[in-house]
């Protein structure tokens, strides 16, 4: 079971955007990266091609890597670590400062 998806809320806790918060765009288990939105921004320089009439210089996310980000909690707001909780048979991801599950 992953424990950062897509939706999630992120916290940065190093890198160069170190301290940004973030939702999760793209989750990629086999790379171990994670796409946050506004963090870790890259220009790329378009051509024009058939399919991409307009040219330009393009700003937009790349992934960065899964032990770089802390989920931020939806009870406490505070990025912490999580756990698994079996609640009435299913498996529940648990905030390791609050407790809460979610």
């Amino acid at each position: 079971m992953r424990k950062v998806r897509k939706g999630d809320r992120v916290k940065v806790i190093s890198g160069e955007d170190r301290g940004k918060i973030g939702k999760v765009l793209q989750v990629f288990p086999d790379e171990a990266r994670v796409l946050v939105e506004g963090v870790n921004i890259v220009t790329k320089h378009q051509r024009p091609t058939q399919a991409v009439r307009e040219p330009g210089i393009i700003k937009r996310e790349s992934p960065i890597h899964l032990s770089n980000v802390k989920v931020v909690c939806p009870e406490c707001g505070t990025p912490s670590r999580l756990g698994i909780a079996m609640v009435e048979g299913q498996k529940l991801r648990r905030c390791k400062r609050c407790g809460a599950t979610f």
